[in-house]
């Protein structure tokens, strides 16, 4: 049974995604984010920072479609990129989160514009608060294949 037990354990630790941030640290970071996001489950729980409104609500964001938050009017740019696949986890939200209008550049080309403005200092730092925001909400996808 042990043996079992152990096996069990391993093969779900390999199928959660890992992420090489501290959420600790991500959740004092985040204090710079709130001014404009909040994270808050569909029935309007805020898990995190304030009531803010002029960016979209980050629950569920680690997994998810870029440019897909209903009821949140994105630039174009960030929704053509999420039609054209992007989608936000750790190797795209790090570089994201460090020069948002340089990664929509480089994604996009030269026209790409972005609605964030503020730029996380270090790439530790995005790390951290990636980690921190993958606790909240599942990507649509995996909630899917759970039901």
């Amino acid at each position: 049974m042990k043996k079992l037990s152990l096996a069990a354990a391993s093969l779900s630790l390999l199928a959660a995604p890992a992420f090489a941030g501290d959420p600790a640290a991500g959740e004092a970071a985040f204090g710079q984010c709130q001014t404009c996001h909040v994270v808050a489950t569909e029935d309007g729980e805020v898990l995190a920072g304030r009531n803010a409104r002029s960016g979209p609500n980050l629950y569920g964001i680690v997994g998810r479609q870029a440019g897909t938050v209903d009821g949140f009017r994105y630039q174009a740019s960030i929704v053509q990129a999420g039609e054209e696949g992007l989608v936000w986890d750790e190797e795209n939200l790090v570089p994201y989160l460090l020069n948002p209008p340089g990664f929509l550049t480089e994604t996009l080309g030269s026209r790409a514009r972005s609605g964030m403005s503020h730029r996380v200092r270090t790439e530790d730092q995005a790390r951290d608060l990636v980690a921190f925001l993958a606790q909240f909400g599942a990507a649509p996808a995996e909630e899917e294949a759970e039901d």
